[in-house]
C-alpha cells in the first residue's frame, strides 16, 4: 500500500481533536527528530496522542525543554491535557568500540571482556560498561548482546576484571551494542549518574510521569520517589518491567509504583520469548487489580518506521493489548524517527476503536474488588459501585471530582462501559490522568456546595456535547467538598 492509498483509507476517520470518548485505551508517542516541532506534535495530538514520551537516552536537555514548551502551548491553545512521560535511561550495558566496527564470530570462539574503556575491541580485549561484571557473574551464565542476536556462555571469571565468554552461534559483534545479563545478579543501582543529572532537569519541568528503567525490586523505586518528594514535584513514578527479576517481584513492584510499563524489548531478550505474551497478560491483569495504569510498549507497529501500513501481526498485537485491558499502548521509533508519525497514530487509533467493540465481554472477569482490609475500603466500594450502578441503569457517564487522582485511578480500574469524566482544579493532575484508561479530564475550581458543583459539572458536559438532556449520569465525590476527603458519595443525576 502506498502512502497516498493509506492516507485516503484513513481520511474519513481523522478527528479534528479527539473529544468524543470513542477510545478508552490511550496512545503514548515517543518524541524524536521526526516529530519534535510544534506543528508535528500538534498533528499527532489531533491524530489521537494522549501522552508524549521523552526518551532521555537520546537528545539533550535543550531538545527536551523545547518539546515540553510545545506541549504546554498546545494544551493552553487547544484546551487539551496532553501528558508528558520522562523516561530515564537507566544502567544500559554496552560493549565499547570494536575494531573496524565488526568482529566476526563463529560458534565456539572465546572473547575476553575487560574493564579497560580503551580496549582495542578485538577477541582478546573487549570493554563492557559494567565494572563489577567479573565480580558478579558466574561460570555457566548466559550473556546476550545486540538484542539477543549473539548468545554467549561465561567460561571463566577472575572475579576482578576479566571474563571469558564462549560464543554459542555465529554472528558479528559491532561497536556499542547492548548487553543483557538474564542470569546474573546485577548489583548496579537503577539510577546512574546520568539519570540523576537528567532528573535534576526533569524536576524543574511540568512533567507528569517519570519512568525508571530496569527496575528489579520495589526498593529500586524508593530512591526516585524520595528525590521527587524532596523537590515537592507532583510527578508520578512508572516502573519499567524489563528484567526477569522484576517479573518475580511483580506484585510488590506494582504496589510500590504509580504505574507500570511492560517494556517488551529488553524483557523479551532476557526471558524465554515464548513466555512474553502470558507475562504481559499477567502484568496487565494485576495492574487492573491494584488500580495502576499500565502501558504495553515496544515494536507495536515497528514496520511503520519505514512502511505506510502495519503488518497483520502488528494489528493483532495492538488489539490483543487492548483486549488484555492495557491503559495505553506506546509507539517508540514509529513516531520518534519513523517516516509516517501521524499515519501510525491514526492506524493505532482505528485498531483500538475496533478492538474496543469486543472489549467488555473480555474484561468482565478481570474487574477488581474492594479489599475489606484496605484502609481505603469504603472509598473503593463507592468507586466500584458507581461503575456497577452505571451499568444497571445504562448511565451515560460517571463524573468524579479529585485532587489526588484517586477517583480516576479506581473508577478506571473497573473498566466501566460508561464514560469517565473527571474534574480537578490541579492542572498537573489533569495531564497526569490523561494516561489512564477511559478518563476524560476537565478543569474545575469552583468547589462550593455539593449540589452546585454537581450542577456545574453537568452543565460543562452538556455545553460541551458530552451529555444531553435526559441522559443519566453517576456522580462520585467527597462530602463535604471543601474538606477534600476520599470518595464517600454516590448520586444518580438526570441531565436537565
Amino acid at each position: 500500500m502506498t502512502l497516498a492509498e493509506a492516507t485516503i483509507l484513513l481520511e474519513k476517520n481523522k478527528p479534528a481533536m479527539r473529544k468524543d470518548g470513542s477510545q478508552n485505551t490511550k496512545i503514548v508517542a515517543t518524541v524524536g527528530p521526526a516529530c519534535n516541532s510544534y506543528d508535528k506534535l500538534l498533528e499527532l495530538v489531533k491524530a489521537g496522542v494522549d501522552v508524549f514520551r521523552l526518551n532521555f537516552s537520546h537528545g539533550d536537555h535543550a531538545d527536551h525543554l523545547a518539546v515540553i514548551e510545545h506541549i504546554q502551548s498546545i494544551n493552553h491553545q487547544y484546551n487539551t491535557h496532553i501528558g508528558v512521560l520522562a523516561d530515564l535511561q537507566g544502567p544500559k550495558l554496552r560493549v565499547g568500540k570494536i575494531k573496524d566496527n565488526a568482529l566476526p564470530l563463529v560458534m565456539g570462539d572465546i572473547i575476553t571482556i575487560v574493564n579497560d574503556p580503551l580496549a582495542e575491541g578485538t577477541m582478546d580485549r573487549i570493554y563492557m560498561s559494567y565494572d563489577q561484571f567479573a565480580e558478579d557473574c558466574e561460570v555457566g551464565e548466559r550473556i546476550l548482546m545486540d538484542d539477543g542476536k549473539l548468545v554467549f556462555e561465561v567460561v571463566f571469571t577472575d572475579k576482578k576484571s576479566t571474563v571469558k565468554l564462549k560464543c554459542l552461534h555465529d554472528g558479528v559483534l559491532s561497536s556499542n551494542k547492548g548487553v543483557n545479563l538474564p542470569d546474573t545478579n546485577v548489583k548496579l543501582p537503577s539510577m546512574t549518574q546520568k539519570d540523576r543529572e537528567d532528573l535534576d532537569f526533569i524536576l524543574t519541568q511540568p512533567v507528569n510521569w517519570i519512568a525508571l528503567s530496569f527496575v528489579r525490586r520495589p526498593e529500586d523505586l524508593h530512591d526516585l520517589k524520595e528525590i521527587i518528594e524532596a523537590r515537592r514535584h507532583p510527578a508520578k513514578v512508572m516502573a519499567k518491567i524489563e528484567k526477569p527479576e522484576a517479573v518475580k517481584h511483580i506484585r510488590e513492584i506494582i504496589k510500590a509504583a504509580n504505574g507500570i510499563m511492560v517494556a517488551r524489548g529488553d524483557l523479551g531478550v532476557e526471558m524465554p520469548i515464548e513466555k512474553l505474551p502470558t507475562t504481559q497478560k499477567e502484568i496487565v491483569g494485576l495492574c487492573m487489580q491494584y488500580a495502576r495504569p499500565v502501558i504495553v510498549a515496544t515494536q507495536m507497529m515497528d514496520s511503520m518506521i519505514t512502511n505506510p501500513s502495519p503488518t497483520r501481526a502488528e494489528v493483532t498485537d495492538v488489539a490483543n493489548a487492548v483486549l488484555d485491558g492495557a491503559d495505553a499502548v506506546m509507539l517508540s521509533g514509529e513516531t520518534s524517527v519513523g517516516k509516517y508519525p501521524e499515519l501510525v497514530v491514526r492506524y493505532m487509533g482505528k485498531i483500538i476503536a475496533e478492538a474496543e467493540k469486543q472489549y467488555w465481554p473480555q474484561i468482565e472477569s478481570k474487574r477488581p474488588r474492594a479489599v475489606d482490609k484496605s484502609k481505603l475500603f469504603h472509598s473503593d466500594v463507592v468507586c466500584f459501585n458507581a461503575c456497577r450502578v452505571a451499568e444497571e441503569i445504562n448511565a451515560k457517564g460517571i463524573i468524579g471530582m479529585t485532587t489526588s487522582g484517586y477517583t480516576a485511578f479506581k473508577v478506571s480500574s473497573f473498566r466501566p462501559n460508561a464514560r469517565i469524566f473527571i474534574f480537578s482544579d490541579h492542572l498537573n493532575m489533569l495531564n497526569t490522568m490523561n494516561l489512564i484508561w477511559g478518563v476524560q479530564c476537565f478543569y474545575y475550581d469552583r468547589f462550593t456546595s455539593t449540589d452546585e458543583t454537581i450542577q456545574d459539572c453537568t452543565n460543562i458536559l452538556k455545553d460541551g456535547g458530552f451529555v444531553e438532556i435526559g441522559d443519566t449520569v453517576i456522580n462520585t465525590g467527597a462530602m463535604p467538598l471543601h474538606r477534600r476527603y476520599r470518595t464517600n458519595m454516590l448520586k444518580v443525576t438526570e441531565v436537565e
